[in-house]
């Protein structure tokens, strides 16, 4: 057995694809997930592409006596990559004392444990929402935060600063924090892939559950941006791409090679990709017609958004491999063999 690393969030989707890739390069996983957005199928899907049955743990991470109990049981840990969060940006601005809670008391809590257990490694998911409406693009580690747009991505700014601000005061404590782009796509077996058990809000499930007739229709949220076709854009990054990034950050401070106590990356193709381009790279790998419509802006939403990852390169040793037909062609394979 390789070493011990406590994912967080590991029934989720990008939780369990860095699960699946964290074993295949040889270390032992244990899961904690509340399945408040998950289920155990994911576990099955772990189980089918490794070989290898995973230990989940169903813990509310604001819990910190159970918590700690999962600490007590693997003593021999030596890291933690936190995915678990409430992510919904919409619920968030409805719901934001929901977000913060959680969202900040989990990460407190696992500190916490951390340091009670000696335990130095951390990965953290952020999330290129803690730019804002960024006043240059493509956007560098270096560009300066705006105002969040939604409560949820003020739980991430917020969880960012908690991190440097822990590191300061704790210099044998270890972070990287990952400021991750728009996540989509599927394992490539298609036995693993986005299947969350609250409503998909994410664009490419809602793509994928339309053409496959569980939606009637979507909605493009806004047609009026200042962008080239109107739409919103992103940079979205196949969920394989984004499981190895977490895999080579974790490698990174086990063997020591960080510069300092807490460094963040960009995580991204470095290419923005508007809503309505979606939608066409979709319908050319499917060659399945979308019954979409145009609508109003969302609250929330950015206008545009993409990264450089050049530093992610150079430290992580990390390229994409996928674009975005991979990404679509992934996606609907996935969506095929779950609703078939």
């Amino acid at each position: 057995m390789g070493q011990k690393i406590l994912i967080t969030g590991g029934c989720g989707y990008i939780g369990s694809h860095t699960i699946v890739d964290l074993i295949e390069k040889g270390f032992e996983v244990v899961s904690v997930d509340d399945w408040s957005n998950s289920d155990a199928a994911s576990l099955l899907g772990i189980a089918a592409i490794t070989g290898r049955e995973v230990t989940n743990y169903a813990v509310n991470l604001c819990d910190k006596a159970k918590t700690r109990s999962i600490f007590e049981a693997h003593p021999d840990i030596v890291g933690i990559i936190h995915f678990a969060a409430h992510k919904f940006v919409g619920e968030s601005v409805e719901k934001p004392l929901k977000y913060f809670s959680n969202n900040l008391y989990s990460l407190l809590n696992l500190l916490e444990l951390m340091e009670e257990f000696a335990v130095r490694h951390l990965i953290f998911s952020s999330s290129c929402s803690v730019y804002g409406n960024a006043r240059e693009l493509p956007v560098t580690e270096e560009t300066p935060l705006q105002d969040a747009e939604s409560p949820y991505a003020r739980t991430k700014q917020m969880g960012e600063y908690i991190l440097k601000d822990y590191a300061r005061a704790n210099p044998g404590q270890n972070s990287v924090i990952l400021r991750y782009f728009n996540p989509a796509g599927a394992h490539p077996s298609a036995l693993l892939g986005e299947s969350p058990i609250n409503p998909a809000s994410n664009l490419v499930p809602v793509i994928t559950e339309t053409a496959i007739g569980k939606r009637g229709s979507m909605t493009v949220f806004g047609n009026d941006y200042p962008t080239r076709d109107g739409s919103c854009i992103r940079d979205y990054i196949h969920v394989m791409d984004l499981a190895d990034a977490h895999t080579k950050a974790l490698e990174y401070l086990l063997a020591e090679k960080n510069s300092s106590n807490c460094e963040v990356f960009n995580l991204g193709i470095g290419e923005g990709v508007s809503v309505l381009e979606a939608i066409n790279a979709f319908i050319e790998v499917s060659n399945v017609p979308l019954n979409y419509e145009l609508g109003a802006r969302r609250p929330g939403d950015v206008v545009a958004i993409y990264s450089n990852f050049d530093k992610a390169a150079q430290h992580l040793g990390w390229q994409p491999q996928y674009g975005i037909r991979d990404i679509m062609e992934t996606a609907w394979r996935w969506e095929q063999r779950r609703s078939g």
